[in-house]
């Protein structure tokens, strides 16, 4: 016999899919502290490496794909972060930040956490394209993969959102 008060209400369970994605937003946030961390503080000196790479000649005998990655385009590209750095640190923290605690809003069950994780989400890209150009990823556009394979995969969760 239960003497549980049916007036009580029942509380919502997280859902599986909902409590992995907050789970990995909390690492790939810790992930982006970390590196653009180390993005900020050895700038410089990878600037400076990618400098004496063309000017060195190393980059004569090397593959194809490894002149693009240290190429001209490359370096101009390092030289534009390098050069706004500081905004661009800024702006990740307040994404890393919105992320974060759209994702503890979500853990919740609080929709506007999605909200919050989205603009989160949506901001770095937002401030690479107008400092960095809209071809900073340079080859590498498959970086955009993950933002939106996850505003699909939180999307699909909103229906457990209050």
């Amino acid at each position: 016999m239960s003497t549980q008060d049916p007036f009580l209400k029942e509380e919502k369970k997280l859902p599986s899919l909902l409590n992995v994605l907050t789970i990995l937003t909390f690492v790939g946030c810790a992930v982006d502290l970390i590196s653009n961390g180390w993005n900020f503080i050895s700038g410089r000196k990878n600037l400076d490496k990618l400098e004496e790479l063309q000017t060195s000649g190393q980059l004569d005998n090397a593959p194809e794909f490894m002149k693009k990655l240290a190429g001209p385009e490359a370096l101009e590209r390092a030289r534009v972060a390098y050069e706004n750095r500081v905004p661009i640190l800024i702006i990740v923290l307040v994404g890393v930040c919105l992320c974060a605690y759209g994702a503890i809003q979500m853990r919740k069950l609080q929709k506007s956490g999605y909200f919050m994780w989205l603009i989160g989400e949506i901001l770095p890209i937002i401030g690479s394209i107008i400092f960095l150009g809209i071809g900073f990823a340079g080859g590498m556009s498959w970086i955009l993969l993950f933002p939106v394979l996850f505003i699909i995969l939180y999307t699909t969760q909103l229906k457990y959102l209050r």
